[in-house]
């Protein structure tokens, strides 16, 4: 193709997104049309001539993996979708942003054939994709062998002004650069707009030089607009040792005669007469959602991408020869399937800590559990924000991972929120079940991460230890008051806050079956004591909330309690026993599993005709929906003390619980 048929052709392929975009966001009446339009080239750049992928099968393993970081922008990627093969229908694009479309506001990963990850929430896009690069890489240090080459692609970002301001983005970005993601290549759409405006009076630093600070290899200066600049910069980049940023100049809204370059085209429709001016200054002269068969010919990447995977069906039929129980290993764990040994080993355990009856930390107990189930879960992939010594997300066979050195844990720096967001890229990207730590009360950092895992509903696992004032001097800064509600609120998050070894085991044994959610694991600083059960009483854990110690005869109340608590409400039932009140004692290590039960086993546990209290170190809101009469917690921020002067000082003790037990008869 001579220089000038090239330069039409590329022209072609990026008016394609400028007017779908501008038409879909005009139809909808709402969304923004600016970047789709400005990042046209970017896209025909990358999609066009570098992107490994195939349209008729999204879920290859070895394909490149895309995010829109800049979620706002999901026209872009809708667009591309649809005119690369995807099964994103011409009707889908036209029902952009309306009710059950394939096309909502944002990019929705399991809703839109070919979108990686949820993007939207600024940042999170580029924090996710250093997940999946470092995923990548770690599949590739643990399958790949000489010759036998089974994985081996990119993750390619495109990002804007409004990712670079978020905190999140350079806390995986500074991580990024760490830790040598070679094959992660950013896209920066360096187009000096966001909503207020022209960004130079909030967003005027070096954004290269704090890049190639992080230890990235930088791109400066590329044109935008220039597909040829664009993709010569992308091959450059497959050559760094370092993760790439390819700063990309653009003017927003390109090919709008009125409004490019402008913050009045990042957020809104053009409106009809802008519209017949770009078609007009593009030379485009086709009606709203019309696209020319020359251009679907351009775009169209199913046979490029099926060749591409059929090449590498071939190679791991290779690999598979040479390497039978890898090959089958690597399906597996691409898959999400658990290994045919878990649920025995972890049945196996609960029964030893039965057996054992420790009083431990849960905290302790949890790293117990790593112990016994990580030699069976090789997918297992640990972390802390740097706090390994305190949250005990470590065992003996984890492994600290470098920039050069293999491994299966990670050492993620006081970098919460970045942690969290890169756990849901692994967990994305397929291969591994992430598990990262730190203090509950630090949950605020990592908190719409969390949402992002329970919205995609992926298996992330998010540990969270000293839960509550037992943690004691540190003091209110701390202590975690109001958290475990919080995170209780977020649909589709699973919330443990077990009281022993037992339901700790337990805990985590859901966690990783949970294929289809996250879940936060809530785990004391201080000793608890155990409790003993029936076997039965076991495989009720499992159903969030079950009879731990019933009462001697007819009970006059019910006593609802986690973690911490649990001893003191079989301390109270005691108390109550021999003044001849009889009460029952129900353990809720799981208020998110126990209301998914249905409604004969909830009122066997809870029945509705006996009063209730419930006691918890934190917020009280939440268990009043259990019909208490009373409920004992801490609705105010802690102190700084003894965690046993302060369980006393704010009335957490079983002579108050029994007290309250009294009152309400």
């Amino acid at each position: 193709m001579t220089e000038g048929l090239a330069r039409q052709h590329n022209t072609l392929m990026a008016n394609s997104i400028r007017v779908l975009s501008m038409d879909a966001v005009q139809k909808a009446n709402s969304g923004h049309p600016g970047a789709p339009m400005g990042m046209a080239e970017m896209a025909v750049a990358l999609w066009g001539r570098h992107l490994r992928h195939n349209p008729a099968n999204p879920h290859w393993a070895d394909r490149d993996r895309f995010v829109l970081s800049n979620g706002h922008a999901s026209m872009l990627l809708y667009t591309l979708l649809h005119l690369t093969g995807y099964d994103l229908s011409m009707d889908e694009i036209k029902h952009f942003r309306q009710l059950h479309s394939k096309t909502p506001g944002h990019p929705e990963y399991g809703l839109t054939p070919g979108v990686e990850t949820t993007t939207g929430p600024l940042g999170q896009g580029i924090a996710n994709a250093v997940g999946m690069a470092l995923a990548e890489r770690m599949m590739g240090e643990q399958f790949n062998r000489p010759g036998h080459t089974l994985v081996d692609h990119h993750t390619y970002v495109f990002m804007g002004d409004g990712c670079m301001m978020e905190g999140v983005s350079q806390e995986a970005c500074s991580l990024a650069g760490t830790l040598k993601l070679r094959k992660l290549i950013v896209f920066w759409d360096d187009n000096g707009i966001s909503i207020d405006g022209h960004v130079t009076g909030w967003f005027a630093e070096d954004t290269p030089k704090r890049f190639e600070a992080y230890g990235w290899n930088v791109v400066r200066s590329v044109d935008g607009h220039d597909v040829k600049e664009i993709s010569d910069a992308i091959e450059a980049a497959k050559q760094s040792d370092r993760p790439t940023l390819i700063c990309c100049k653009t003017i927003i809204g390109h090919g709008s005669p009125n409004k490019a370059g402008t913050h009045d085209v990042h957020g809104s429709p053009l409106g009809p007469d802008e519209i017949a001016a770009v078609r007009m200054t593009l030379g485009w002269g086709y009606d709203p959602f019309e696209i020319p068969a020359d251009a679907y010919q351009a775009w169209d990447a199913r046979p490029r991408g099926e060749a591409q995977e059929a090449e590498w069906n071939q190679r791991f039929k290779a690999y598979q020869a040479a390497y039978p129980a890898q090959a089958a290993e690597f399906l597996r764990r691409m898959k999400g399937e658990l290994p045919a040994q878990f649920e025995m080993s972890a049945l196996e355990f609960i029964a030893k800590c039965r057996d054992k009856g420790e009083t431990i930390a849960t905290r302790k107990a949890s790293q117990n559990t790593l112990e016994a189930f990580g030699p069976v879960l090789p997918e297992f992939f640990g972390g802390s924000a740097d706090l390994t010594g305190s949250n005990l997300t470590n065992w003996s066979g984890s492994v600290p991972l470098d920039a050069v050195k293999p491994g299966n844990y990670l050492s993620y720096g006081v970098r919460e929120f970045g942690m969290s967001a890169m756990m849901n890229g692994i967990a994305l990207h397929g291969g591994f079940i992430p598990y990262g730590g730190t203090f509950l009360t630090f949950s605020d950092y990592s908190k719409n991460a969390l949402r992002m895992a329970a919205l995609m509903k992926i298996r992330s696992i998010f540990v969270f230890t000293h839960d509550s004032i037992g943690l004691g001097e540190d003091g209110p800064t701390h202590q975690a008051v109001e958290h475990v509600s919080t995170l209780r609120l977020i649909p589709h998050m699973d919330v443990w806050r077990p009281c022993d070894t037992t339901e700790t085991a337990v805990a985590w044994s859901s966690a990783v079956r949970r294929a289809q959610g996250p879940t936060c694991l809530i785990f004391s600083r201080q000793n608890l004591p155990f409790q003993s059960r029936t076997p039965e009483q076991i495989l009720d854990i499992a159903r969030g909330g079950y009879v731990l110690r019933e009462a001697e005869g007819l009970a006059q109340a019910i006593l609802i309690a986690t973690g911490s608590e649990v001893a003191l409400a079989v301390e109270a039932q005691k108390l109550l026993a021999t003044e001849g009140i009889p009460v029952r004692v129900v353990s809720m290590p799981a208020t998110t599993t126990f209301d998914q039960q249905d409604r004969d086993y909830r009122e066997t546990v809870l029945p509705p005709h006996i009063p209730k209290v419930a006691v918890e170190a934190g917020s009280t809101a939440l268990w009043w929906k259990y019909g208490c009469k009373a409920v004992l917690g801490i609705d105010t921020f802690g102190e700084s003390a003894p965690a046993g002067a302060l369980f006393k000082h704010f009335g957490l003790t079983a002579e108050r619980l029994a007290q309250t037990v009294r009152d309400i008869l």
